[in-house]
C-alpha cells in the first residue's frame, strides 16, 4: 500500500493513526526482506530468525533523524552486524490478511509478541476525536523529531496502490525529483555547485538552489540520482513548487527508478 497526503477534512473516526517512522520500507514475504522495489535485504541470519511464514509490511528505522543510518545499513551486501543491531522492524500490516485493516492490525498484535525479538515491534495505533486532536498529536511526534502522521482507514482491504486508505501527514510537503543537470555556483559558491536542476515524475523541470551543504555543493548527487525536496505549495500557473529546498539522496532508490512518495 502507498500513502497519498492528507489534504482537507476527513472522517477521522473512519482511521488509525500511528507516526510516519522516517526510515526504508521492508516488506516480509515469508521467506525473505525485500526493499519495497522488490531488492533482497541482505539481512544478518538472526535477524529474521523464526519469523513466520507469512508476509509482515513495515518500516526498517534507526530512530528519529537517521535515516540515512538506516538507508546505509539495509542497502550493504555484506551485512554489518553492529549497524543492524541498531535497526528495528517497525511492522503495521498483515498484506494477506483478507480482512480490514482494523482486523488486520488487531492480527497482528499476537504475531508480532510470538516472535518476540525486542527489534520487531508492533506500530502502535491510536483514534483521534478531532482536527485539534490529530494535530496535537502531529506536533507532539514532531516536536520529539518524528517525520510525521500516518492514517489507516479501519474498514479497508490490502491493496498495493496509492489510495486514500493510506493517507501521510507531516509539517511540510515534500516529494522527489531526479537531477538532470548540476549548475555552477557564483560568489561565495564559485567552483562549487550552484544549483540543482532537477525533473519531477510528471516532466516539471526546476532548480534546488537552497538547503545544500558545503559537502553537497562539492560533491553533489549524480546525474539521474533522485533527491527528496521540501517545499510550500505549487505555482498556481506552472504547477513548480514554490520556495523547494533540498533535502536528501534518496539513496534507497534505483538511479532508473520512477518514484512515488513513500
Amino acid at each position: 500500500m502507498l500513502a497519498n497526503v492528507l489534504r482537507g477534512d476527513i472522517t477521522l473516526a473512519d482511521y488509525w493513526v500511528s507516526e510516519k517512522y522516517d526510515g526504508m520500507r521492508g516488506y516480509w514475504d515469508g521467506e525473505k526482506l525485500l526493499t519495497r522495489g522488490g531488492e533482497s535485504v541482505e539481512a544478518p541470519v538472526w535477524f529474521t530468525a523464526g519469523w513466520p511464514k507469512i508476509p509482515l509490511d513495515g518500516e526498517l528505522w534507526v530512530g528519529r533523524g537517521q535515516f540515512s543510518n538506516a538507508v546505509s545499513t539495509v542497502r550493504k551486501k555484506i551485512p554489518d552486524e553492529t549497524q543492524w543491531r541498531t535497526l528495528h522492524f517497525m511492522v503495521f500490516d498483515l498484506p494477506a490478511h483478507p480482512g480490514s485493516y482494523s482486523e488486520r492490525n488487531a492480527a497482528l498484535r499476537p504475531i508480532i509478541a510470538q516472535i518476540g525479538q525486542p527489534w520487531v515491534r508492533h506500530v502502535e495505533q491510536i483514534k483521534v476525536a478531532d482536527q485539534a486532536a490529530l494535530r496535537a498529536t502531529l506536533k507532539r511526534v514532531v516536536k520529539h523529531g518524528g517525520e510525521g502522521l500516518m492514517l489507516h482507514r479501519g474498514a479497508s482491504l490490502y491493496r498495493a496502490i496509492r489510495s486514500d486508505d493510506l493517507l501521510k501527514l507531516k509539517p511540510y510537503d515534500d516529494a522527489e525529483a531526479k537531477v538532470v543537470a548540476h549548475l555552477p555556483g557564483k560568489g561565495k559558491y564559485a567552483n562549487t555547485l550552484g544549483a540543482l536542476e532537477v525533473e519531477s515524475a510528471d516532466g516539471l523541470r526546476f532548480r534546488l538552489g537552497t538547503g545544500l551543504s558545503d559537502a553537497d555543493r562539492r560533491h553533489p548527487p549524480q546525474l539521474g540520482r533522485w533527491v527528496t525536496y521540501r517545499y510550500n505549495g505549487l505555482n498556481e500557473k506552472t504547477g513548480i513548487p514554490r520556495f523547494a529546498r533540498f533535502m536528501r539522496v534518496r539513496e534507497d532508490m534505483n538511479l532508473s527508478e520512477q518514484v512515488v512518495s513513500p
